[in-house]
């Protein structure tokens, strides 16, 4: 029993999760949206500082070149001047620089590599973002469709009528109005044939008594009878 309270337990509390997960979603995915954002903007940060310091041993290499061309110069008009003292200085320094030159190399290789990595990176986040916000334009356009459905004649408050129930007493009313007509109807004709009056109707026409409708006969006589007045 206990571990049967406890599943049901651990049930409805995953559904309510579900469900909070459903009426948050859009929340959620704007958040997250927002995070991914920040994170490509830090890459790109990441990407402006690479380039940077990739200029930067740029610049420094073209220097230290320029600084191993002069040197060498340098140390060969010594040579040639009988100074092999100030050449070997020469070429000690010569051979720092050249250490420094292969440094900065090595450093501008790594950061055209970086810089690689990070702009296909950028690239690829940027246009995933594009298509998620996409999405979320997508999804929210309907979500809003489907709260003004719920909010509307198609899913009423559970005090109110729908429309279909609407139609359906409509119908019923129409229905009961029919019989009620035909109801009088009837009862209309009974009266009609079994009431005083037509009984007397049926013995006036058979002689017994005065008419009680005037017929074509008696408004016929009436004219004669007014056509030969003056004469008399």
């Amino acid at each position: 029993m206990f571990k049967t309270v406890l599943t049901l337990f651990r049930g409805t509390v995953a559904v309510a999760e579900e469900e909070l997960q459903d009426r948050t979603a859009l929340l959620i995915l704007d958040q997250q949206l927002r995070d991914a954002a920040a994170a490509v903007d830090r890459s790109k940060r990441a990407l402006a500082l690479a380039i940077a310091q990739d200029q930067q041993e740029g610049r420094r290499l073209e220097a230290t070149m320029a600084r191993i061309v002069d040197l060498e110069v340098r140390a060969t008009a010594a040579l040639d001047g009988g100074r092999e003292d100030l050449a070997r200085e020469a070429a000690h320094a010569i051979a720092g620089l050249e250490a420094e030159r292969d440094a900065a190399r090595t450093a501008r290789a790594l950061f055209a590599t970086e810089i690689t990595r990070l702009k296909r990176h950028v690239a690829n986040a940027e246009a995933r973002i594009a298509e998620l916000d996409r999405g979320r334009r997508i999804a929210r356009a309907s979500e809003a469709v489907r709260n003004l459905r719920r909010g509307g004649i198609e899913a009423a408050r559970p005090y109110e009528c729908t429309l279909p129930e609407a139609e359906a007493t409509l119908k019923r009313l129409r229905e009961r109005q029919i019989e009620a007509q035909a109801a009088d109807e009837a009862l209309m004709e009974l009266d009609a044939a079994t009431g005083p009056i037509t009984t007397a109707e049926k013995l006036a026409e058979q002689g017994f008594g005065p008419r009680i409708k005037t017929t074509a006969d008696d408004v016929l006589a009436r004219l004669k009878a007014g056509r030969t007045a003056p004469a008399n």
